[in-house]
């Protein structure tokens, strides 16, 4: 039985100016990975088991946590049938468990991810061969379930202030570990409450005495058996949160919890048999597992764009309302330019930050691939760059989601429309792998160290060589107005709030302040340069990422993308458009014609905006939006979901009668 597609809608499609199925093959990243996707979604969508008879936002808590296992087991069993066929990849895992397809099976986020998305990379990373061997046939298989234990209730992105404490006793050659103070407890794993019984925890490692450092240990928490927790372990679940309902987030502490030597994972640093400490060749090395996550959290930025923008753009074809011209009908409020100023850019960014997601994600396989050879020049700028990135695409997509969520008007703010769920899952992303204030200062101190070389004639590395040009050139010169103008544009302003934040940074050196209270006194001048070389990084690498695509497709599409190209680029410089005219002698006209450039590519966009959301390919079960439904049938979707509360399952509550009549009938 065909559905009928609303006629605004259909409209919208009927007038597309490019094929949407040619851009949807880029976006799965190419024909074969989109095939496997379409399988993949074959495959889980349509399992009875992993369907929702009754929405998740009427369930309680613990109703929930055991939904989300149930389903959750159910997808780890698809995942071990798939994996024995020899048909998974990273892309597998990417889609059911931190990509869409996993959003659209376990809405509130799935308990056992953190086993496959860290416990496994952690081991691969930081464990020996042998431990390797030893640990990740049983991960891989699920016969024991683990999580990754760092973040204290305490201290969280500074690592350094960790509590936990392992020590090493040369007799038994077993680490100690302990729980000193409240704070030491581990708080906010995934699946550390009632799920996992082993957990990668980090802590800080004393041998003979002495300090040596953060290390990764492999620490059972529970039996393998009964499930208990061990002797000298304290664990639970921290309760309900703004999102990720169903993670079951929880806290660990331990009291005199003994395990053997080779349950620290020894790959980058050692401890041997009489206590002796090897240090790592790179302290960073031992974060490789975080700066992982950090550039998987790129593309992850760009799928919730990508829903959010569906969203709303459909309702924005559906929606009729506010006449433009008095003497005319409702018009679809796609036709107000305000929505378009709302909605479009939100489409173009999803866009740019795929790109450049799929780029840091090649440039971080690459020095990966020069780390294992023991070539760690790039390490650093590596680690910089996923720090900003990671804090400027999480805290866009956040503010991007809630910006579609207002365009919708109140049916937004229903849990139908799925932007409550969006939000929730987007804003956990700022504070998670590294909270974004402190990972801009991290950067920071990248940028403020790489400026002082760029004075003293050093080379550059390739993502921060714009500041060698301006060491140079004092002036900009030649703003044109064109996208290639614009992105030089933002290097240039990007490296002169480096050279503020590294020239106030030395006049507090001067004054006698220390490194670390003349980085607190300038921290804002540095997040503000951090901020700026990352979003000069998105400019960059947009402009050439989408060239180079434009070259590849048809004339249709391509015709379409410079316009999604350059409406990023030049909303980007209006909206930072005070350090532009700061470093840049920009003029009236300028500014003006940038204005009028931003309303013609909304004007451009306005006839493929339906075609390029439907280019997202997002099945309507990982949209989950009455509001963003493929049909455009809005209203009757929303009354479909409206029906199924629980409180209309009878006409009286008994809550009148018990409460209501009484109280209104107490004074006749």
């Amino acid at each position: 039985m065909s559905v009928k597609i609303n006629p605004d809608l259909q409209k919208e499609r009927n007038t597309a100016t490019f094929v949407p199925e040619e851009f949807t093959v880029w976006w799965k990243g190419g024909q074969k990975k989109y095939e496997q996707i379409l399988a993949l979604e074959e495959m889980f969508l349509n399992d009875p088991e992993l369907k929702d008879d009754l929405p998740i936002s009427y369930m309680s808590h613990k109703e929930l946590y055991e939904h989300a296992i149930r389903k959750s087991v159910r997808i780890a069993e698809k995942i071990r049938e798939i994996r024995n066929n020899g048909e998974d990849n990273v892309e597998t895992y990417n889609a059911l468990l931190g990509g869409s397809l996993g959003t659209a099976l376990l809405k509130e986020g799935n308990p056992m991810a953190l086993h496959f998305v860290m416990f496994v990379p952690t081991i691969m990373g930081q464990g020996t061969m042998d431990q390797q061997v030893e640990w990740l046939s049983k991960a891989w298989d699920c016969s024991i379930i683990g999580t990754y234990a760092q973040t204290e209730l305490g201290h969280g992105t500074f690592l350094r202030g960790l509590e936990t404490r392992a020590d090493y006793d040369e007799k038994t050659q077993e680490f100690v570990l302990n729980s000193p103070t409240i704070t030491s407890y581990k708080w906010w794993p995934g699946g550390l409450g009632q799920t996992a019984n082993y957990a990668v925890v980090v802590a800080q490692l004393f041998t003979k005495g002495e300090f040596r450092g953060l290390a990764p240990f492999i620490v059972q928490v529970r039996d393998e058996e009964t499930h208990m927790p061990l002797p000298g372990i304290d664990i639970g679940e921290i309760g309900s949160k703004l999102s990720m309902k169903s993670v079951n987030q929880g806290y660990l502490g331990f009291k005199n919890v003994r395990i053997p030597l080779n349950h620290m994972l020894m790959k980058n640093q050692q401890v041997l048999p009489d206590g002796t400490y090897v240090p790592p060749k790179n302290s960073v090395l031992t974060y490789g597992t975080m700066m992982f996550v950090r550039v998987a959290l790129v593309r992850d930025a760009a799928m919730a764009l990508a829903k959010a923008s569906t969203i709303a753009c459909r309702y924005s074809a559906v929606r009729r309302q506010s006449p433009i011209d008095p003497k005319e009908p409702e018009p679809q409020i796609m036709d107000h330019t305000t929505q378009q100023l709302k909605v479009f850019p939100i489409i173009a960014k999803a866009i740019v930050f795929k790109a450049n997601g799929e780029n840091i994600w090649n440039m971080y396989n690459t020095i990966t691939a020069e780390v294992e050879k023991g070539a760690l020049d790039r390490l650093p700028e590596m680690h910089a760059l996923s720090c900003c990135l990671k804090a400027i695409v999480s805290a866009d997509a956040a503010a991007g989601v809630e910006t579609c969520r207002l365009s919708c008007g109140g049916h937004g703010f229903m849990d139908s429309s799925n932007f409550p769920t969006l939000y929730g899952m987007a804003t956990a992303v700022c504070t998670y792998e590294g909270e974004n204030t402190v990972m801009l200062l991290q950067t920071a101190r990248y940028l403020v160290k790489v400026y002082g070389q760029a004075l003293n004639g050093v080379k550059l590395v390739p993502t921060v060589a714009y500041i060698n040009e301006a060491v140079k050139t004092k002036e900009f010169r030649n703003f044109d107005g064109s996208m290639e103008s614009i992105v030089r544009a933002f290097q240039f302003v990007a490296a002169n709030k480096v050279r503020i934040a590294y020239e106030r940074m030395e006049q507090r050196r001067k004054q006698g302040y220390g490194p670390e209270v003349s980085a607190n006194m300038c921290g804002i001048e540095l997040t503000q340069a951090a901020d700026l070389h990352g979003r000069a990084f998105l400019a960059s690498s947009a402009l050439y990422e989408l060239t180079k695509l434009s070259t590849q497709v048809s004339k249709a599409l391509a015709e379409v993308l410079m316009v999604i190209l350059e409406l990023y680029l030049v909303d980007a410089c209006l909206n930072r458009l005070g350090d532009f005219l700061r470093f840049i002698d920009l003029t009236d006209s300028d500014v003006s014609n940038l204005e009028l450039r931003l309303q013609n590519c909304l004007k451009r966009l306005r006839p493929n905006a339906v075609a390029m959301v439907d280019g997202f390919g997002i099945h309507d079960r990982i949209l989950d939006s009455a509001l963003g439904v493929y049909d455009g049938n809005v209203y009757e979707r929303m009354f479909e979901e409206a029906k199924k509360s629980p409180l209309n399952k009878e006409p009286v509550n008994q809550s009148f009668h018990k409460y209501l009549k009484p109280f209104m009938k107490a004074n006749l």
